[in-house]
């Protein structure tokens, strides 16, 4: 097993994630001035080196691919979401692997700033299934391709609630775009947002906003998890609110 460390280029290595974690803290008190947690340093060398085993999906783009169709995340869905994010969501990337989308619901805190991914996935399988948190998955040929968060506000925390603007419980917030890397590139998030658009009067919704990056301060695909803004000045959105790292891009759920 191993993990890289995000602050430098050293890779630790060892036959188990409990040793990793031991070596990671090691390395961090020997190499790094750092005032995170230890359970957080541990937390994140085992999500890191946990990832990179189980994250067995393809990693390269395909050229083409097949017609896209879109699903609310019901119960008889759940398991393929975990498919998704257990597998494939990040197979090119195990520092992102631990998120499941938690964060715009439950964001990390001072005392524990990385959690252990099993928490964190079992913390969204609960909200999945008690409607707390609400999305869609793209399929392509019966594959899990991507998923959207498409939540209202009233269930986002942190920065995706702290908005001003209409009551939260009156707007579906897209908090995040999430495609792996076969269908990257193909249309999968515009899919996803159009029918993010096609169903939030339905779901009681009179507005939808979106929280893009102003501008990313990496290259590739990563930093576009939020959408880039085009995405939503194509479909009507008009900034709502700037911010330090993003703006509020908001329209109509019914364009008038």
């Amino acid at each position: 097993m191993k993990t890289a460390c995000f602050a430098c280029d050293v890779m630790i290595e060892a036959d188990t994630a409990g040793a990793i974690a031991d070596a990671f803290v090691a390395h961090a008190a020997a190499d790094h001035d750092w005032s995170y947690p230890e359970k957080a340093l541990r937390n994140y060398a085992m999500n890191y080196a946990e990832a990179a085993e189980r994250l067995t999906g393809p990693t390269e783009r395909l050229t083409e691919i097949g017609d896209i169709t879109i699903e609310p995340v019901t119960e008889d869905r759940i398991d393929d979401w975990l498919t998704f994010f257990d597998r494939d969501a990040f197979a090119d990337n195990p520092d992102w692997g631990s998120c499941y989308c938690l964060e715009p619901h439950a964001p990390g805190t001072d005392d524990e700033p990385e959690r252990y991914w099993q928490d964190t996935r079992g913390m969204m399988i609960e909200r999945l299934r008690s409607g707390g948190t609400f999305g869609y998955l793209a399929y392509v040929d019966g594959v899990t391709a991507g998923w959207v968060n498409a939540s209202k506000r009233s269930d986002y925390a942190g920065s995706y609630a702290d908005v001003d603007g209409p009551e939260p419980s009156q707007v579906v917030g897209v908090a995040c775009f999430v495609v792996a890397p076969p269908y990257r590139r193909h249309g999968v998030s515009a899919a996803l947002l159009d029918r993010v658009l096609e169903d939030a009067t339905g779901r009681g919704a009179s507005w939808v906003e979106a929280y893009p990056r102003d501008e990313p301060e990496e290259t590739g695909d990563g930093p576009l998890f939020r959408g880039p803004p085009a995405l939503y000045e194509e479909r009507g959105f008009e900034a709502a609110q700037s911010r330090e790292r993003d703006v509020v891009m908001r329209r109509a759920a019914k364009p008038t």
